[in-house]
């Protein structure tokens, strides 16, 4: 479960596959995310230059030095590093498909909400598909990287993700083997090179149903499911 994969790497960054229900950083004497991944690279240090949440399984970028960080981190500032996600929620949302823009604040317990302002909003952008009785299946693209910015928006709209024990019916999602969030696709450019990476999920019944694989075959160049930035 707590497998590190390497997807790619070169003398720059390293992207690994982050599995579900991991810590980013270390907690309660746990090696994180980021332990785990410098120590199978066998490196003195790898810098973050974004995170994902525990629950949430996927794609990360981590830097090899710290210039590089800093290059990424311009990059994530100036909107540069383009990021697709699958979720899957059983309640069907109140639009298939769209924006969601609003302000985020903090609410009660680590929770987020949505407010009515948008002086300084999350941007989120999505398409869904139904899936088997039930299943809603959503393939997400944040504008901006507000924490918990996906599983606010996504409830937001009446859909909460499934597992999501914060955010969704907390009884009903103690019954999933997972939170149904997965970070699917980087798109960026550095240094005047180009680089696409794309990761299914491998950990989740429902991910791993048939109906959610053929879908996501359809899935395969995200990018090209979201033309406007508007």
């Amino acid at each position: 479960m707590n497998e590190i994969n390497l997807i790619f790497q070169n003398k720059n960054f390293a992207i690994f596959d982050k599995p579900a229900e991991l810590n980013f950083h270390s907690e309660d004497n746990e090696a994180g995310f980021v332990v785990l991944a410098t120590q199978a690279l066998h490196v003195e240090q790898l810098y973050s230059v974004h995170r994902l949440d525990k629950m949430t399984s996927g794609l990360i970028i981590l830097a090899k030095s710290s210039k590089i960080a800093n290059d990424f981190t311009k990059l994530f500032e100036e909107k540069k590093v383009q990021k697709y996600y699958l979720a899957l929620s059983l309640r069907k949302p109140k639009k298939k498909q769209g924006w969601i823009k609003a302000d985020m604040a903090q609410s009660r317990r680590g929770t987020y909400k949505l407010l009515q302002t948008k002086d300084n909003p999350a941007i989120t952008q999505f398409i869904s598909v139904a899936l088997r009785v039930g299943e809603r299946f959503f393939l997400v693209k944040p504008h901006t990287g507000k924490t918990h910015q996906i599983r606010v928006a996504l409830k937001s709209i009446g859909s909460p993700i499934a597992g999501d024990v914060r955010y969704a019916n907390a009884d009903e999602a103690k019954k999933e083997d997972r939170g149904y969030l997965h970070a699917y696709a980087l798109n960026f450019t550095l240094n005047d090179e180009e680089f696409s990476f794309v990761s299914e999920p491998d950990f989740g019944e429902r991910y791993l149903s048939n109906e959610a694989k053929e879908q996501i075959k359809l899935w395969m160049k995200p990018w090209d499911f979201f033309k406007s930035t508007k």
